[in-house]
């Protein structure tokens, strides 16, 4: 307890950590601070909220850890870390969703509620909301990409995800599961011969500075989704929780306005060292059924029906 003015007891504000791999690239790292700031200013005195970016507090597959543990408070995470090999590998399916507006649409709908109770019941923990980590291209350092003969033979970064690595194989290359921290060197001693990830990732992580060409494949959104212990959420009150809640909620949609803006900009950014080049999925997506059967056999159609419904 700290003592005031007055000499009466006050109780210390309890500090809230939210964690997370992102650079200042990411929109995510605008976002979190923002959630910061405005969760602050609804509690002064009562939280002491505090951002940890760049894998301060450890990589991913920690954090989710420690989120389950209660060692941690909150944590924004991909969706990567979250599945698995489960249902929610739905989001490594290939050209899944159209453009961001059906990305929005489709979180905004019984889609979004679903995939929030599939974690919340299979990992333990609270999501509060889905956010913005991208739509996901190709840099590489051997060639364009412009057909899926180009992928034939290519070595490509990877998360770990079965869907993610089927749909490269699918389309020709060599999938290559490489923690993000780590691609870099992974790409300059040859690991592998390039990467996928968001635009503003290739820029954060300066990929553009050892490889030759982007091209804009679109494959895959990747969501990230800002989560909190259990032990900590059972410590809120009612009205902390709907407080939360709200201001989650309202950063939502300010997240995916300005991950346009960010993408755009990292772009335009490299575009001045490397070569960019657009892609025509339809190819691509004919390569890809094969992905999608996999995954129905498991999983059935509800959440693709959601996901087409929402266009």
């Amino acid at each position: 307890m700290l003592l005031s003015n007055a000499g009466t007891a006050v109780a210390a504000a309890k500090e809230v950590r939210i964690a997370s791999h992102v650079s200042e690239a990411s929109p995510l790292f605008t976002n979190a601070q923002l959630f910061v700031t405005k969760m602050s200013a609804k509690f002064p005195g009562k939280f002491d909220f505090k951002f940890f970016p760049n894998g301060q507090l450890g990589k991913e597959p920690a954090l989710i850890d420690n989120i389950k543990l209660g060692s941690l408070e909150m944590a924004f995470v991909a969706s990567g870390v979250l599945k698995l090999d489960d249902k929610l590998g739905i989001f490594d399916l290939p050209w899944l969703f159209d453009n961001r507006e059906h990305v929005v649409k489709a979180i905004n709908s019984d889609f979004g509620k679903q995939v929030i109770k599939q974690i919340e019941d299979k990992q333990g923990i609270v999501v509060l909301g889905i956010f913005e980590n991208g739509f996901r291209h190709v840099i590489n350092k051997k060639r364009p990409i412009l057909t899926p003969a180009d992928m034939s033979g290519l070595k490509i970064r990877v998360t770990g995800s079965k869907f993610k690595r089927d749909g490269f194989t699918a389309m020709g290359a060599d999938p290559v599961p490489v923690a993000w921290q780590e691609t870099f060197t992974a790409i300059q001693q040859g690991v592998v011969d390039g990467a996928e990830a968001a635009l503003y990732g290739f820029y954060g992580a300066k990929l553009y500075e050892i490889n030759d060409y982007i091209s804009l494949t679109n494959h895959t959104y990747s969501p990230s989704f800002l989560t909190a212990s259990k032990g900590f959420w059972a410590g809120l009150s009612d009205d902390e929780k709907a407080t939360f809640r709200a201001v989650a909620k309202e950063m939502q949609a300010e997240a995916f306005a300005q991950a346009a803006t960010m993408e755009q900009g990292s772009l335009e950014k490299m575009k001045v060292q490397i070569k960019v080049n657009a892609v025509d999925p339809a190819p691509f997506q004919e390569k890809a059924k094969s992905v999608y059967a996999t995954y129905t056999s498991k999983f059935g159609n509800d959440w693709l029906d959601l996901i087409k419904a929402a266009k």
